[in-house]
């Protein structure tokens, strides 16, 4: 299903304010666990994958219009039934399409050194197109010699819509990476460098064609610029530069 996705790059001086006015539209996400916090977050840690060329990198920096990342995201902090979620996010222009397989996190090492989707894959009966979809992730990472390339990880806020459920309200906040890592540091809290020191990610997702009427005005009453924001790309590319001015 075709979603789409509007980004901007907005200073924590406003995240108060907007909260409280957008407050109004939306209800917390039911998968959040405030992670010690009141708030309605948790914290995501995604590994991207990219080829030795950096071909993903590239195709960003290029403006491509249809342009693919490859992942795999986990959630808070490792328990013994973290899952796992191997991804490809495709974009073109401001629509996104994902492909999602899922696995045990413990089994993730075994199942990128095997393969061996039909063993590691979890597989349900309203999901018969799992193994495609992982298939599809592995193709790539094959055919590509794709590599662990960085690490993100921050804090997502997350709301629903009131009126809309398909409607997506999340803040993103305390944005870390760090580049080349194992796989086994993707729980890692240490050697991350945040991309930006003054500013969060508000991302507005719905299904619809147009933007919900509420968030328009929202986004118009706090001047906010709609931005091509990858936390892929910057995450990587804060590494190659000494100060963040952001």
């Amino acid at each position: 299903m075709v979603r789409y996705e509007r980004k901007y790059l907005v200073p924590y001086e406003l995240l108060d304010r907007l909260r409280n006015r957008v407050n109004g539209f939306v209800r917390p996400d039911i998968y959040t666990n405030g992670n010690g916090s009141k708030l309605p977050q948790y914290t995501v840690r995604s590994i991207y994958f990219d080829s030795r060329q950096m071909e993903c990198h590239s195709e960003k920096l290029e403006g491509v219009e249809l342009r693919k990342k490859f992942r795999i995201r986990t959630y808070n902090q490792a328990e013994p039934d973290s899952v796992a979620v191997f991804e490809i996010k495709k974009k073109i222009a401001n629509r996104i399409y994902k492909h999602r397989a899922f696995a045990w996190w413990k089994d993730v090492p075994a199942l990128l050194a095997t393969s061996d989707i039909e063993q590691y894959i979890h597989q349900k009966q309203e999901e018969c197109s799992s193994l495609d979809e992982a298939s599809r992730f592995f193709f790539h990472l094959k055919k590509r010699n794709m590599q662990p390339t960085v690490l993100v990880v921050y804090e997502r806020e997350a709301y629903h819509g009131l009126l809309d459920d398909g409607v997506r309200i999340t803040y993103d906040k305390n944005i870390r990476s760090m580049i080349y890592p194992d796989m086994q540091m993707m729980f890692t809290n240490h050697g991350l460098k945040h991309l930006f020191e003054k500013h969060f990610i508000l991302e507005i997702k719905y299904f619809t064609e147009k933007m919900p009427t509420w968030a328009k005005s929202i986004v118009d009453e706090f001047k906010l610029r709609h931005e091509a924001i990858s936390k892929y790309t910057t995450g990587f590319d804060v590494h190659q530069r000494q100060t963040v001015t952001y």
